[in-house]
């Protein structure tokens, strides 16, 4: 199986679950460009207080410590460092899962571009971050990586299924409880909106062949980039009072990707402890 996006956070999360579960599997990620040297990262890690560096380092990690965690526990891992928003090298990342672990009957894809941008010039920051109008780039970069890389994903997937003439499959896409409008990060929640379509119809369409697809939206979860602060106060607003962590986020793929969550497809399932509510 393939799990994109898997160098930290949630993906990370989900490649130590899956892996508990005797399933092999392949790591994929990217590191952007980023401004902060080694230094800054390696400290921002090792002090781990919430926040944009924070994040921003976690992102800047090979997959390397995931597979050794995983290999440590006797599960199978490889990992792989790809740009998907380069479509080529789409096929050359299920070559690879072939080569080495095996055929892929679980995608999950959690990969996300995100650059907070707005419409309201009067937005400043977002959460720390820098934020700046909605430009060009901004569009073209959450296509390419978010809604792209994600459509073409499954689109191969479902190729090398039916050439395998199988008759079981699993496809889990990552989307965001701020899917619907996200005021200071409008691309972003903009194609995961578009996220969320592509896996109802390709749930329709590929239903006959045996294969689910399903949508997992996560609330607020602390993946570096919450201070302590938001952490507070997310909290105090969560039934559950507490923030959510990448494992609660993995566990619920595991379910989607296990037998039995056979009757299920099309779906989004919103894991964030009560933070919002869907009907």
């Amino acid at each position: 199986m393939e799990v994109t996006g898997a160098n930290h956070g949630i993906g990370a999360a989900t490649a130590k679950a899956l892996a508990a579960q005797r399933v092999n599997v392949l790591l994929a990620y990217f590191r952007e460009p980023t401004d902060f040297s080694d230094e800054q990262l390696a400290a921002a890690r090792a002090n781990a207080e919430g926040g944009a560096l924070l994040y921003r380092a976690n992102h800047q990690q090979t997959a390397q410590w995931v597979v050794e965690e995983i290999q440590a526990l006797g599960g199978t891992a490889a990992a792989i460092e790809t740009d998907l928003s380069g479509p080529a090298h789409i096929p050359d990342l299920f070559d690879r899962c072939e080569r080495e672990l095996g055929h892929v009957d679980i995608l999950v894809n959690n990969h996300t571009y995100c650059a907070p941008d707005t419409f309201d010039p009067a937005l400043g920051s977002f959460g720390g971050f820098e934020i700046h109008l909605v430009g060009s780039h901004d569009v073209d970069a959450n296509s390419a990586v978010n809604v792209r890389a994600y459509a073409l994903l499954m689109a191969e997937y479902t190729r090398r299924f039916l050439a395998r003439n199988t008759a079981w499959g699993r496809i889990i896409n990552l989307s965001t409880d701020a899917a619907h409008a996200h005021v200071g990060n409008v691309s972003y929640a903009a194609s995961k909106h578009a996220i969320e379509s592509y896996s109802r119809s390709a749930a329709i369409e590929l239903g006959k062949y045996g294969i689910t697809v399903n949508i997992v939206s996560p609330g607020p979860i602390q993946t570096g980039y919450l201070t302590a602060n938001e952490e507070d106060a997310i909290a105090k607003e969560t039934p559950l009072q507490r923030i959510g962590r990448s494992a609660d986020v993995a566990d619920a793929i595991v379910f989607l990707s296990s037998e039995q969550a056979r009757w299920l497809t099309g779906q989004l399932v919103y894991v964030g402890g009560g933070w919002r509510m869907h009907q």
